[in-house]
């Protein structure tokens, strides 16, 4: 009998490790794993309607009340693994890479590079810590890779956890601490009142793991 396990997430690397181990822990001779970038309400409808047993997102100070309210309403609930502090992720090659910490008033000459989100969905959606701060130059993206590459090609930036594991592509980018009283905490979303698979289980194990290992 075929092993099935999915987990619908935002775009960070930490989980896609965390789900990595998991299928080499599980092993099998057959099996249907599925792991799926989503926008915000991309996940909540995956977890809600059992696309994906789990959801991984990130909550801000900002956010934390509506993201609940909206998880709420849908049966869901989140589970807090690990806090972080925002960074700001950059290409390595950035004029600003090396400073010892960032003002967003620092980077208002730079594009600012985010994950779109579903056009209906409010700003509290967004994966990125002081999302609704004003900016001069956006780019939007939907997959990490462009975001990443167009980073390093037009000298941008993103605000992201501080999970070094979640934005290091290769070196090509760094991250600097941002100057802020928000806070970020990381973890995963499930219906309420459900028990876990043996899959999900040792997923939920394997991203605390990731999460004590680089969240800063």
């Amino acid at each position: 009998m075929a092993k099935n396990f999915a987990v619908s997430g935002q775009h960070y690397l930490f989980s896609v490790q965390a789900f990595a181990h998991t299928i080499l822990t599980m092993g099998g001779d057959v099996y249907d794993y599925a792991y799926r970038d989503r926008s915000t309400a991309g996940i909540i409808d995956d977890v809600k309607n059992g696309t994906s047993e789990l959801g991984i997102i990130v909550e801000t100070t900002r956010t934390k009340d509506k993201i609940e309210a909206a998880l709420a309403e849908a049966g869901l609930k989140f589970v807090g693994i690990k806090e972080s502090r925002p960074m700001i992720a950059l290409s390595a090659s950035h004029p600003l890479s090396n400073a010892s910490s960032l003002k967003l008033e620092q980077l208002e000459s730079w594009p600012y590079l985010y994950f779109e989100q579903r056009p209906e969905s409010p700003v509290e959606f967004c994966e990125e810590a002081l999302s609704d701060v004003p900016r001069k130059k956006t780019i939007a993206c939907n997959d990490r890779a462009s975001l990443s590459e167009l980073a390093v090609a037009v000298n941008g930036y993103t605000v992201t956890s501080g999970i070094l594991v979640g934005i290091t592509d290769g070196g090509s980018l760094a991250t600097v601490p941002l100057e802020t009283d928000e806070t970020l905490c990381l973890g995963y979303v499930v219906k309420e009142n459900s028990s876990f698979s043996p899959a999900a289980e040792r997923f939920v194990e394997e991203l605390t793991k990731e999460l004590n290992l680089y969240a800063k």
